[in-house]
């Protein structure tokens, strides 16, 4: 192997989406695929049909809500499901593994709206969570890649109207504070890295033309500790399977790294 072809996509239900999936699977040939809010349980997954694809597959699920998973073409090992440090939080938004060397982890980050309720506190303390295990991981001096649905709009570049969205959980200040502290612990983002462009999405919005005219928003990220990005040859957002019937809000975002 002489690159790894590692994707991201929240899928909005797997089994809504999975002639989609397969398809994707079939013309992109990622050698990982990062899933996101599948929403269902880890025994409903369909996994038979992915496996047909010559995958192995890793889920953590969850009745109706959330959900994430991993497939690979080589074995996963070591799978981890939950973001560390709060027992108590029963939702399914974190996977991690290690595949062909490389540690991956897929995530559902909260979006957290409406903002003046407790699932705007839920978000910033997910984020909380997720900076101190980003931290710890990279203690491991390890190829890494974090990857997923951060619900984070980075910056004003990254949304189609900055001035209607400000207010929104994905912009607050505080959401975009904890998503750069997380960045500054030595994580670099794949896309920004390659490219400097304004108006690259990765989500439109099914309501009011969002996708028809290009009005979307970067949300969905992959974040390389320094050893993988050393090895980032290409990231790109693939927006094909935005436009396909029955389509995911979400399209796929994939970088490669060399071997």
């Amino acid at each position: 192997m002489s690159e790894l072809k590692i994707a991201s996509w929240n899928v909005n239900s797997i089994r809504a989406r999975l002639p989609n999936v397969l398809a994707w699977l079939d013309e992109a040939e990622p050698d990982v695929a990062l899933l996101q809010e599948i929403k269902c349980q880890s025994e409903s997954f369909p996994a038979l049909e992915i496996e047909d694809r010559g995958y192995n597959v890793a889920v953590f699920g969850q009745k109706s809500y959330n959900g994430v998973a991993i497939l690979s073409k080589n074995p996963i090992e070591d799978a981890i499901l939950g973001l560390p440090g709060d027992p108590s939080d029963e939702q399914a938004r974190y996977i991690e593994a290690v595949v062909v060397g490389v540690r991956v982890a897929s995530i559902y980050l909260p979006n957290g709206n409406p903002v003046d309720t407790e699932k705007f506190t839920y978000k910033l303390a997910w984020m909380e969570r997720l900076h101190d295990h980003a931290q710890a991981l990279l203690r491991h001096e390890e190829a890494m890649v974090l990857g997923g649905d951060y619900n984070v709009v980075p910056s004003d570049d990254d949304v189609y109207d900055a001035a209607a969205w400000k207010d929104d959980a994905l912009c607050r200040p505080e959401t975009r504070a904890r998503y750069r502290a997380t960045l500054y612990l030595g994580l670099t983002d794949a896309f920004r890295a390659l490219h400097g462009e304004v108006g690259a999405y990765t989500f439109w919005d099914y309501q009011k033309g969002r996708w028809q005219r290009d009005e979307g928003l970067r949300i969905d990220h992959l974040l390389l500790s320094p050893q993988a990005a050393d090895r980032l040859l290409a990231c790109e957002i693939a927006s094909g399977p935005r436009g396909r019937p029955k389509a995911s809000d979400h399209t796929p975002i994939w970088c490669s790294l060399s071997a």
